[in-house]
């Protein structure tokens, strides 16, 4: 799994909490990289996309990674994840962006969060999400620290 960092980043000093803010361009994602501004402000944010790992000829990657998994799919999702750290700078937050692939959602998530030691992730869900198999319930059922699920905004709300 390689993950792209922008060039410019800022990097917490020893002890300073990090969160992580899962971003896909939703509705849910938007309104959870708003209530990370509400209720973390004062912690620095990555703001992450994940983008599928698929090989440039279509196929799945081996479990070790693969020399040939497709660039532009980890492109979009640094373009994707760029616009979730803009919202969440105009939101209050000192936010950068990040993108990764993996094979599933979930596991780029964790996986990121384990790396940063993230204090917590924050993630987005569409009002009926929050089942098995959804993205913010194996988020749930995998990490090892705090997650706040964000629900989407109801019809006529936001």
């Amino acid at each position: 799994m390689e993950t792209i960092v922008p060039a410019v980043m800022h990097r917490p000093e020893a002890g300073e909490a990090e969160i992580l803010v899962c971003y896909d361009g939703s509705d849910g994602a938007k309104r959870a990289v708003d209530a990370a501004a509400l209720l973390l402000a004062r912690l620095h944010a990555v703001v992450l996309n994940v983008a599928p790992a698929t090989r440039a000829d279509g196929g799945a990657p081996q479990p070790s990674g693969d020399a040939s998994e497709h660039p532009n799919n980890r492109a979009d999702a640094l373009i994707r994840a760029e616009a979730g750290a803009a919202r969440a700078r105009r939101a209050g937050l000192d936010a950068e962006a990040r993108a990764t692939s993996a094979p599933s959602t979930w596991q780029g998530i964790v996986a990121v969060a384990d790396e940063l030691e993230a204090a917590a992730i924050v993630v987005g869900a569409a009002r009926d999400e929050a089942v098995r198999g959804s993205v913010s319930h194996d988020v749930v059922a995998h990490a090892r620290r705090p997650v706040l699920i964000v629900p989407a905004p109801t019809e006529g709300a936001d």
